[in-house]
């Protein structure tokens, strides 16, 4: 009888297994002063590094890498028999030998990429609306001249280079690791020099959103759609009712950010589906929020920041000051998902029938083949259809060969 094995399942499994004992071999090497800080955090101290990539797109090297580990499982148990049984010491250990002599591993070509020593470096800044504008500020001093506004390197400077700048309105900075990026940065990487002089590690975290904003700005400008995922940007909250502070804290929820449409009218209700933020800066004044948070159902929770409005700006290629009542919703795991934009919310601000497909900015590879979500109508319109897609179909992408 033929066994159905869920290789999407071991895929997973052996991607998490293999990033989280690359990890945990770092912080011990780490912690025994085998390896030092770099920019602020443990530096990996190889040359390469182990990658999943190959084990997404062929199965094939997925079998062969599962069924080497399943071997090596095997000639330990068989080591840890021979230990324990003198008797059947000799054969035991003959056996555990010949397994591992024999184990067909892959070629560790295919799963290991070249690596630097903050490869495995983390970003602090959240992909905040502060470090997104303070990275704008950073790109215009440094990369403005050689990259361009959109990043694509169609510059006189870039074209004349030998070596033309990478496109970074491309998937580029979807594939690689933040701290390869970060990198090449600091010390360089083809034509571009060094930078670690002339900008601080703090300032190149924030550039890095910047560039990933900028680059979806780009996108969306361009296809109408993200090919790629982007995050909600984290962003201070000011919720009488709640502890919460920043958009961070509402991990694991539906989030909708809501622009304050243009003066007179009448400012969304709250939803119990999402937990909701009206960014009113530009639009109301702050103290706009409080004057109706006296009706059934008012929004609690705003951010009257003009960075905050910004950084939707950066991301959504309308300027600040057309994006008066538009709407973004994130799902639980923090990925904008669906923009209404400000010409569609005239008068319709909470009507479910406001929204429909073609909101969708984000959605995975599987969408177009995925079944409806359980339980639900597949008849139903507007935001129902489009909050029963957003969970049924949650977005995992690979960057550095890993699930994030």
């Amino acid at each position: 009888m033929a066994i159905d094995i869920d290789w999407n399942g071991v895929t997973n499994l052996l991607l998490q297994t293999v990033q989280t004992l690359q990890q945990a071999l770092l912080h011990l090497m780490h912690g025994l002063g085998i390896t030092h800080d770099i920019d602020g955090q443990p530096a990996w101290p190889f040359a390469a590094r182990l990658s999943g990539e190959v084990l997404v797109i062929d199965r094939s090297v997925t079998r062969a890498l599962a069924g080497a580990l399943a071997y090596s499982l095997l000639a330990l148990l068989s080591l840890a028999a021979a230990l324990i049984w003198r008797r059947f010491r000799i054969p035991l250990l003959l056996l555990a030998i010949a397994i591992g002599a024999l184990t067909p591993w892959p070629d560790i070509g295919l799963l290991s990429q070249p690596a630097s020593a903050s490869s495995f470096h983390v970003s602090p800044t959240a992909f905040s609306a502060q470090a997104i504008n303070r990275g704008e500020r950073v790109y215009s001093q440094f990369c403005l001249s050689c990259h361009g506004a959109d990043g694509k390197g169609n510059t006189r400077i870039g074209l004349a280079l030998a070596i033309a700048p990478p496109n970074l309105s491309s998937g580029l900075l979807w594939r690689r690791p933040d701290g390869d990026v970060l990198w090449s940065i600091r010390h360089g990487k083809g034509e571009m020099p060094a930078f670690a002089e002339q900008i601080s590690v703090a300032d190149s975290w924030a550039l890095i959103d910047y560039m990933k904003a900028n680059a979806a700005g780009v996108n969306i400008r361009e296809t109408g759609l993200w090919q790629r995922p982007v995050a909600i940007p984290d962003m201070e909250l000011n919720c009488a009712p709640s502890n919460a502070a920043r958009i961070a804290d509402w991990h694991g929820q539906r989030v909708r950010l809501i622009v304050a449409p243009a003066d007179g009218a009448a400012l969304p209700l709250e939803d119990p589906r999402f937990q909701s933020l009206l960014l009113n800066a530009g639009a109301r004044p702050a103290a706009a929020a409080a004057t109706d948070t006296g009706r059934i159902g008012a929004i609690q929770c705003n951010n009257a920041a003009a960075e905050s409005l910004h950084a939707l700006s950066i991301i959504t290629a309308i300027a600040d000051q057309r994006l008066a009542g538009a709407q973004l919703i994130a799902d639980r795991d923090g990925w904008v998902r669906a923009l209404k934009r400000p010409a569609n919310t005239a008068n319709t601000a909470d009507a479910a029938d406001a929204w429909s497909d073609e909101d969708m900015l984000c959605r995975p590879p599987s969408a177009s083949d995925s079944k409806p979500a359980a339980g639900k109508d597949s008849a139903a319109q507007g935001l129902e259809k489009l909050i029963a897609t957003m969970d049924a179909e949650p977005i995992r992408f690979i960057k550095g060969g890993f699930y994030h």
